[in-house]
């Protein structure tokens, strides 16, 4: 359901959707944005989405070609994890088209979130409905699905985590569960769950047509595609684990969910997804206005990491020395 004029900020010009904020946030946080912030405009761009979509494609071309002359040479497995990272960085454009914010375009958001969601096995459809819930109910132990799976507590834990076999296993069997029409999750309306039930089906059909075709010998998307997947995967586990690990878990979005600040590069090649209590607070604000939002709203967050690196770092030092809340004052 869709609120056609709810907002943040005086005369409605920032626009919200009841699907993803949650009610905490119109209630508490947003009367006292609007206090604090000058007007902000949203600006979707179908050209804005077209051209960081563009690049990203331009950049996969690019590792493809690498990963072509790397074989048989000792760049072979450096290659694999760069077109690794390349293929799970469209985990971020994934995330914004669910949104319906890379593109002005529904139609676009959603073929684009459709295609990149095959592309690494996470079906947009569920997955929409999913990252919904999450957003409602951010770090809500019994409604955030995001708490499902436990933050790792010890240090073993914690390289499990990072090696993505949690997630493969979840993954397929997820993927299978629905697959075979059970779609249990109580957020997804009945409505979709045929939808929900197919893309499953369509999703396994790649995964299993890329290993039979390349047994036949012909092993193209299963070495440009499902291996480098593989050796990505852990790099996404990285990225998204600084999100909301240690954060308090409560219904406060200014303590709840951490920015982390990064070079350039990472906030291109992810969508300015590090800008993520920024996200949280505003869903509706697009990839390529976040680091105006932040500009307007940093100093009230509670929890950032200066980094990805200094994030782990910490996180590691936490999990080491036995904290009961790791991470959860870095900054």
């Amino acid at each position: 359901m869709r609120a056609s004029k709810e907002c943040c900020h005086a005369e409605g010009i920032v626009r919200l959707t009841n699907d993803f904020c949650s009610k905490h946030c119109l209630d508490t946080l947003f009367p006292r944005i609007r206090l604090m912030t000058p007007l902000f405009k949203l600006n979707y761009s179908n050209a804005q989405g077209g051209l960081a979509l563009t690049g990203h494609l331009g950049v996969l071309l690019g590792s493809s070609w690498g990963l072509s002359i790397a074989w048989n040479t000792a760049w072979l497995l450096p290659m694999l994890i760069v077109q690794g990272v390349v293929w799970v960085s469209f985990f971020a454009c994934l995330h914004e088209t669910v949104h319906r914010t890379a593109f002005q375009s529904r139609k676009w958001n959603d073929r684009i979130a459709i295609l990149c969601g095959f592309a690494l096995l996470i079906p947009a459809t569920h997955f929409r409905r999913f990252h919904n819930a999450h957003h409602r109910h951010p770090q809500i132990s019994g409604k955030d699905p995001e708490l499902s799976a436990p933050k790792p507590q010890t240090l073993a834990q914690y390289v499990c985590w990072v090696s993505a076999l949690p997630f493969w296993k979840d993954r397929l069997l997820e993927l299978s569960r629905h697959a075979q029409g059970d779609v249990r999750d109580d957020f997804v309306p009945e409505q979709e769950h045929r939808q929900v039930v197919r893309e499953a089906r369509i999703a396994l059909g790649l995964l299993g047509g890329s290993l039979v075709w390349g047994m036949l010998g012909w092993s193209g998307f299963l070495c440009y595609w499902l291996l480098p997947l593989l050796f990505g995967q852990p790099f996404l586990r990285l990225f998204l684990l600084a999100e909301h690990t240690g954060c308090e878990e409560s219904t406060n979005p200014e303590a709840n969910t951490r920015t982390t600040l990064s070079n350039r590069w990472v906030r291109w090649l992810m969508w300015n997804m590090p800008y993520h209590a920024e996200h949280h607070v505003c869903p509706q604000v697009p990839f390529h206005q976040l680091p105006q939002l932040h500009g307007q709203l940093k100093s009230r967050w509670q929890v950032v990491a200066s980094g990805y690196r200094a994030f782990h770092r910490d996180l590691v030092s936490d999990l080491n020395s036995g904290s009961s809340h790791p991470v959860r004052s870095v900054g």
